[in-house]
């Protein structure tokens, strides 16, 4: 009861300086608990912010992975097939067109696109657009359709002839979903296209209808072609037929081909501003790309947008082998929504295809995570730094004040110790006021930063509190143990326990 009576005598009679050390409390647990809120959320935050800005995996034809490898052209999702030419709308007609402006030799099927949400990460597969990319002849005249010879030769040089009446030859076409609804076999519906991969689009009009006649066009393209929205534009495509079956790229028993040239004519919805190549591209329904190129159910890449988590050792490792985890390792894998596990489960659910993440992205968000999470634990520590030293001081001017107090309760019997665990006792007591309301504080600081900078509010887990509370504790006690040390000259292990 003693006891008591002396700590609460001691606010009162020095309710400034005690309500200055709550006070340097209270802002070290606000800093430290916001600090450390976002520290441990922003990974989830970082990662559903770079999603907005396109796939961060690509699914392709074994073969196509196996090319691009070989060549190393990697990553390159995200973007139409570029033209050779740029952003004039296409490259040469000669028929000698770079290996980016070349059309697909190997598909996947359209049909098996929605399988990816049927993997153990669906969930995490926020968006996703099968794309077939193809090249053809924009704004042309004359018939057009029909047969452009009876043999090679002759069907070359008639759709030389076609394409020097196009405005824009190998044009780099894009057959894709916009805001496709897929109807699962669990009963679920998803949509998925293009207009939740794309976000960062400037778009004059509207995106196309799926399953029709529409198109969007490149800024750039629809510069060379003279089009604006309403306007219709013809789309002309030199394919191969085999001359006796009559099969796309075939040949007859005869051995012969020939060639015809496919028209479409579709709708311009909108114009598009994309920042890079794809401004030199046109974007359409699959069914009208399809139909264009002669391949009907084909497409050679998907485009998926996943909530990953970001790559560490185990995942890196996964990456270059799944063969290579041990069986705790492969299990921890397979279950978290790492890059590497979903693009494999994705090659579970999907023959004959390849998945890989897209590098530059996983690379960008591990950097940028490990730096903003350096900072803000830096501040954290800092922000205890700056508390110890402040405590410390006034914890020393506290007893220096209460020099007469003292002495005289060590002339009644009190001990050293007993006297500096009076004080630790009032420290602490006044420093737990300062934490739990710095903690509260921190909270909303926390809620604050996150609708801020990421749209949305911090998820606070208790883990944050304890370890603020035991960092806190920590602080002041050491201060406290320096300054009780500096004023009577004792050793940390007298004042604990006394002499």
């Amino acid at each position: 009861m003693f006891f008591l009576k002396m700590i609460s005598r001691s606010f009162s009679r020095q309710f400034k300086r005690r309500l200055l050390i709550a006070v340097t409390v209270c802002l070290s647990a606000t800093v430290s608990v916001a600090m450390l809120g976002v520290v441990f959320d922003v990974g989830d935050k970082l990662n559903a912010e770079l999603s907005t800005y396109g796939s961060n995996i690509v699914v392709q034809p074994k073969s196509d992975a196996v090319v691009s490898d070989l060549y190393n052209t990697g990553d390159s999702a995200g973007s139409a097939s570029g033209s050779s030419s740029g952003s004039d709308g296409g490259s040469t007609s000669d028929g000698s067109a770079a290996a980016d402006s070349a059309d697909p030799t190997a598909f996947l099927k359209e049909s098996d696109a929605q399988k990816i949400k049927t993997i153990f990460w669906a969930f995490n597969i926020t968006n996703f657009a099968p794309e077939l990319n193809i090249h053809a002849d924009a704004g042309c005249v004359g018939s057009g359709a029909g047969s452009a010879g009876s043999a090679g030769t002759a069907g070359a040089s008639g759709a030389a002839a076609s394409a020097a009446k196009c405005k824009a030859t190998n044009v780099p076409i894009v057959g894709t979903w916009f805001a496709k609804t897929l109807h699962m076999d669990s009963g679920e519906s998803t949509v998925a296209g293009m207009n939740g991969m794309r976000s960062w689009w400037k778009i004059n009009g509207t995106w196309p209808k799926d399953d029709s006649e529409q198109a969007m066009v490149g800024s750039a393209l629809a510069a060379k072609l003279g089009v604006n929205v309403g306007d219709s534009v013809t789309l002309d495509k030199t394919i191969a037929v085999g001359a006796d079956d009559n099969t796309n790229g075939g040949t007859g028993k005869t051995g012969k081909s020939s060639t015809e040239r496919n028209r479409v004519k579709v709708k311009i919805v909108g114009i598009f501003d994309s920042g890079d190549s794809d401004n030199s591209a046109i974007y359409m329904p699959s069914i009208a790309a399809q139909t264009l190129a002669n391949l009907p159910n084909s497409i050679d890449k998907i485009e998926v947008k996943a909530l990953t988590t970001p790559d560490n050792d185990l995942a890196r490792k996964a990456s270059k082998n799944p063969n290579a985890l041990t069986q705790d390792e492969w299990e921890t894998w397979y279950c978290t929504a790492y890059p590497s596990s979903i693009a494999y489960q994705i090659e579970e659910v999907l023959p004959g295809a390849v998945a890989k993440q897209m590098r530059q992205v996983a690379a960008l968000q591990g950097d940028v995570l490990n730096k903003t999470q350096a900072v803000m634990v830096l501040m954290t520590v800092l922000s205890l730094v700056a508390a110890a030293i402040a405590v410390a001081n006034l914890m020393a001017a506290s007893i220096g004040e209460r020099g007469s107090e003292l002495a005289l309760l060590k002339a009644i019997g009190a001990t050293d110790g007993a006297v500096s665990r009076l004080m630790l006792a009032e420290t602490a007591v006044i420093s737990l006021v300062g934490a739990i309301a710095g903690a509260l504080l921190g909270s909303g600081v926390a809620q604050i930063v996150g609708h801020v900078v990421f749209g949305s509010g911090i998820t606070m887990r208790p883990m944050v509190f304890v370890l603020v509370f035991v960092l806190l504790a920590v602080t002041v006690l050491v201060a406290s143990l320096s300054s009780i040390r500096a004023i009577l000259g004792l050793r940390p292990a007298e004042v604990l326990h006394g002499r």
